[in-house]
């Protein structure tokens, strides 16, 4: 399954990949709108969040031979 995704990522240009993000960004604002309790989250558990789900891919991209 993997295998398959992964082809089809391949065909993904830069600007594609950039309007994920955008796509994701604004997911995320629609979320904490409709649960603002989540807006209250301490900045030092965002900061854990953010590089537990960044650490793998840093590590893929320029550690990895």
């Amino acid at each position: 399954m993997f295998k398959a995704l992964n082809e089809r990522v391949k065909k993904l240009t830069v600007i594609d990949i950039g309007l994920i993000k955008w796509s994701v960004l604004f997911a995320a604002i629609i979320i904490v709108k409709l649960f603002p309790r989540l807006s209250v989250i301490g900045y030092p558990i965002l900061i854990l969040l953010m590089i537990a789900c960044a650490a793998r891919p840093v590590y893929t991209f320029w550690f990895k031979k």
